[in-house]
């Protein structure tokens, strides 16, 4: 490889590195004895080597004021630029550990809404990381995937949208299978809600679509029930207490809390029912059998081993995450 002479004379040119990372610890902590500590090396080799930068670059880099050392005006110049240096340089080397090393770590961002981020990811996750000890997941959530920050790309994006953005490959999952649930000690202090009719005059807890802009059909109360053939304006006339919200997690909560009933997506919660935290208080539901969700991953990461690897773990997760 051919060398520039320019190149050549900067590098005789240069301090040692050493003796400038000496330098800089002992600028940080105004102390030669603490330097010396950080650097698990003696108060005699960090003198040894400030000393001998000094001689290189013909001035004096510390005033001494007793125990502590002070820079002067010269070595306040030379500090700034060593320290932004050794920064970049300690970046730099982390970059080609995680990418490149031996044991090189791998991240994948993976994009959802915080209900599917709460109620499926996190009790899921453990299983992931056993098994992927050298991949780090970066999780954002939103409920408006189109508007996503400038600059935020996900490796995956998890959502009812067919198509989130160009670039993505997407792969249907589940349809959205909807029915009441509540806890089994709310349905045992109101029975009237295992009919139809009870259930519509009971406390009902709505998801509101406020501020959820995906592009996909929205099922509230009045939706499932009149799927049921029942009007949600005759209930609210008998005086029953309904609370809306846009937040899922808030909803589900309450419903754990004996708040109420709310609608549970089953592949949000479907491991509660089985934990026998929540129940179903009577049989009926609604498929959505033209609609899925999807999962979409970047194109031109197909290949990536990170990514491949997520995806065949959210997978074999099973039920709710088994494509179509």
């Amino acid at each position: 490889m051919n060398q520039h002479p320019s190149t050549d004379q900067l590098l005789l040119k240069m301090p040692s590195l050493r003796a400038v990372r000496s330098f800089v610890a002992a600028a940080r902590y105004q102390s030669f004895t603490r330097a010396a500590e950080s650097l698990c090396v003696t108060q005699a080799a960090i003198s040894r080597q400030i000393k001998e930068l000094e001689e290189h670059l013909g001035a004096s880099l510390f005033d001494r004021v007793g125990r502590s050392v002070r820079l002067t005006p010269a070595g306040a110049i030379f500090f700034e630029a060593a320290q932004l240096s050794f920064l970049n340089i300690a970046q730099a080397a982390a970059r080609v550990r995680k990418d490149h090393g031996k044991h090189a770590r791998h991240t994948v961002t993976v994009c959802c809404t915080p209900a599917f981020s709460a109620l499926w990811m996190a009790h899921r996750l453990p299983s992931f990381f056993s098994a992927n000890p050298d991949i780090d997941l970066d999780l954002v959530t939103t409920q408006n995937f189109l508007s996503l920050e400038p600059g935020m790309h996900p490796d995956v994006f998890i959502t009812k949208m067919s198509r989130v953005r160009d670039g993505y490959v997407s792969v249907a999952l589940f349809h959205d299978r909807i029915y009441p649930v509540c806890t089994p000690r709310y349905l045992e202090e109101h029975p009237e809600i295992g009919s139809l009719e009870g259930l519509r005059n009971g406390v009902l807890l709505n998801l509101s679509p406020y501020g959820r802009s995906q592009v996909a059909e929205h099922v509230d109360w009045s939706v499932w029930l009149a799927v049921h053939r029942l009007d949600m304006a005759d209930g609210l006339q008998h005086g029953a207490h309904y609370f809306n919200a846009n937040d899922y997690n808030l909803l589900i909560q309450m419903t754990l809390n004996n708040q109420g009933v709310a609608l549970g997506f089953d592949h949000l919660v479907s491991p509660l029912i089985a934990q026998g935290q929540l129940t179903r208080p009577l049989a009926q539901e609604l498929v959505l059998e033209d609609t899925h969700h999807y999962l979409a991953y970047r194109e031109d990461k197909a290949d990536d081993s990170a990514l491949q690897r997520f995806r065949s773990w959210f997978f074999a997760q099973g039920g709710a995450a088994a494509p179509a």
